[in-house]
């Protein structure tokens, strides 16, 4: 899973429930429904709107509409530190639906942001949860209800600890008749380690009567951790009607090997009966030895049947995976050129994959290609890896491209390339250090892809920030903890990766003065005509400076840093009205670029970082564009807790 680490310092240079009644009736009328039913637009994620108000002649007056609060800010205490408000509302029957850290579920009136019910699922704030994030909810609406029924429209969040939840969209409150009193426990048949490491944080899946949710697992504590399986849920009572391993061979090996767990979000292929599952890497992430194999279904796509859980097929990106290159973004499902469905595969390297829908059998031609081997004892990395030939990111850094924004940061970053293994894209960890470039964070993370069915353009935001990643003897870390400057301990993550003869230490390769060691762009926009395999344009995504007095410094001392780019979290949406909609960057600012072009035409800076994925929708007459504004903790930008909605005037 993703873990951006100790950023702050480094790139910034220089079930007890609560439920509030409503404060309005929960139906508004006239307000549209159009815009953005699913966390993806869609259920497939394609993250395209209609929707054309809003175009590239008037994009540049849009103004705020409404700005709501939370006030999940402060509610966690310490985990503050590490919350990030990811969340992409929906709309459903006229009321927006979104999920805050905390799992509060909120919703609102999408012409004024007045609140109409809030619900707490009541978190043990106590634990020290890996993630403390909720990108989003679902929708359920039930066709055997009558009009009126209670939870004939249902509202489905997994939670922090481990909770699936279903709540009346009228009222917010509970559906009794779904599991035990409104919620599934999730953490039953998973082998759980430790509850604060076994989290959902993306939305559920919705096919039929079948609720479907995977889980975010904690990253590199050790082989033996717990089960990565996807569950699907009878919608109505909670039942459990399937379950699917990803990795069932983990379980006969010693010591057992865990995790692949999806915990980015499903696509759903209605009419075909299909869902499309992301998975992730086996545990450990950098540390092969005892899961020998190319550990299918770890680090693939699979599609099974919505109502069985059924194998349809699966294709891996990443054989044997040892630089967490799990797959982060959400299948987006396409059509291509030829009429038939598809879906493309974004991923933490920079490769698009696209695959037949139906079948799994690639579309655009995928290579085996022998890539280098390990040179740690024990570890026995797969030979060959898939190549797609669309790339979004560059693959490789040597010594003589090391960058730095003086001489001595240039022959520092230099040096420091030249030290480490860095022989290209799939360069194994080593005792010495490996350059993993792309690093962990991408190419494509969690913000997946937007597909302009169009102008048939993916377009994507791109993460280029190299990471350093060194394998540790066991009986080093202690002294490993201990050693190095208090700045290299500050950004430096060491995990224990128990069960394995090596520990773990990665940070992103930075210069003494914070900047990275790879050239800009770190942080990019990028359009690529999928059709043809070739990139319309790309395009760099802010900056790292965030507030006016750090853009004035940043201006006056680094100006080139302005256009630099920078490393991003959240993704980017596409509209008929030839715009793409993308927040992520460090700067906190969201943004409109011309789809055709790239050019920017708009930006508006917000209250706090926008760390999200925007949405889009009609009411009233009147298109909305919304992102939440919270911040992210790991990344380091302006914490907050908003939601800010923008229209013309």
């Amino acid at each position: 899973m993703m873990r951006p680490g100790t950023w702050t310092a480094a790139v910034l240079l220089a079930a007890a429930c609560v439920v509030i009644p409503p404060r309005a009736p929960a139906q508004t009328p006239g307000a549209s429904d159009s815009g953005w039913p699913s966390y993806g637009h869609d259920a497939g994620g394609a993250r395209y709107s209609e929707a054309a108000q809003i175009d590239r002649t008037n994009v540049a007056r849009l103004r705020v509409a409404w700005t709501y609060r939370t006030g999940a800010l402060g509610r966690g205490g310490p985990l503050d530190r590490k919350a990030a408000f990811e969340a992409t509302p929906i709309l459903v029957d006229g009321t927006l639906f979104l999920s805050t850290p905390y799992n509060h579920v909120i919703a609102l009136d999408p012409r004024t942001g007045a609140k109409r019910w809030e619900y707490s699922a009541r978190l043990d704030l106590s634990h020290g949860y890996s993630e403390v994030t909720s990108r989003g909810v679902s929708a359920w609406r039930d066709p055997s209800a009558a009009p009126g029924a209670p939870c004939r429209v249902r509202i489905f969040m997994g939670t922090l600890d481990a909770r699936l939840i279903a709540l009346d969209a009228e009222s917010g409150t509970p559906c009794a008749e779904f599991g035990a009193a409104g919620q599934v426990d999730l953490t039953r048949d998973v082998d759980l380690r430790d509850l604060g490491s076994y989290q959902v944080t993306s939305p559920p899946a919705v096919s039929g009567d079948v609720v479907i949710v995977g889980s975010a697992i904690g990253d590199n504590r050790a082989v033996d951790v717990e089960r990565g399986i996807v569950r699907g849920f009878d919608a109505r009572s909670g039942a459990l009607r399937w379950t699917w391993d990803p990795i069932p061979w983990g379980r006969q090996t010693t010591p057992r090997t865990g995790a692949a767990n999806a915990w980015s979000t499903l696509s759903v292929d209605e009419a075909r009966g299909l869902v499309y599952v992301p998975t992730g890497s086996a545990s450990p992430d950098y540390a092969g030895g005892v899961r020998r194999g190319d550990n299918r279904w770890a680090n693939s796509v699979v599609a099974l049947r919505a109502a069985t859980g059924a194998l349809v097929w699966g294709f891996q990106v990443v054989h044997h995976d040892l630089w967490d290159y799990d797959v982060a973004s959400q299948p987006t499902l396409i059509t291509w050129r030829d009429g038939t469905p598809a879906v493309a595969i974004t991923t933490k390297m920079g490769r698009v994959f696209v695959l037949d829908r139906v079948t799994g059998v690639p579309l655009i031609p995928v290579e085996e290609r022998a890539v280098p081997p390990s040179d740690v004892p024990g570890e026995l990395a797969w030979a060959t890896q898939p190549f797609s030939g669309i790339s979004v990111v560059p693959e490789a850094l040597r010594a003589q491209d090391a960058w730095g924004a003086s001489d001595g940061d240039r022959a520092w970053c230099r040096d420091k390339i030249a030290a480490a293994r860095s022989d290209g894209i799939f360069t194994p960890p080593s005792l010495r250090g490996t350059i993993v470039f792309p690093g962990n964070v991408g190419g494509v993370n969690w913000g997946s892809a937007a597909w302009d069915p169009v102008r048939h353009l993916l377009v994507m935001n791109t993460n280029r920030l190299a990471t350093l990643v060194r394998l540790i003897p066991q009986e080093r870390l202690a002294l490993e903890a201990q050693e190095g400057t208090v700045q290299d301990r500050i950004r430096a993550e060491l995990a224990l990766q128990a069960g394995t003869p090596y520990a773990m230490r990665r940070a992103p390769l930075l210069s003494p003065g914070g900047t990275p060691c790879n050239p800009p762009p770190w942080g990019t926009v990028v359009a690529v005509d999928l059709y043809s395999g070739r990139t319309v344009w790309d395009v760099p995504l802010g900056s790292v400076a965030s507030g006016l007095w750090k853009r004035l410094l940043v201006r006056l001392f680094r100006p080139e840093l302005l256009t630099a780019g920078s490393p991003n979290l959240g993704g980017p949406i596409v509209t008929a009205g030839g715009l793409v909609f993308t927040a992520a960057a460090m700067d906190d600012y969201v943004r409109a670029f011309d789809v055709e072009s790239g050019k920017e035409l708009w930006k508006h800076e917000l209250p706090a970082g926008g760390q999200a994925t925007p949405m889009t929708y009609r009411a009233d007459g009147r298109q909305y564009v919304v992102i939440a504004a919270g911040g992210h903790g790991k990344l380091g930008t302006t914490m907050g807790d908003s939601v800010v909605a923008f229209t013309l005037p």
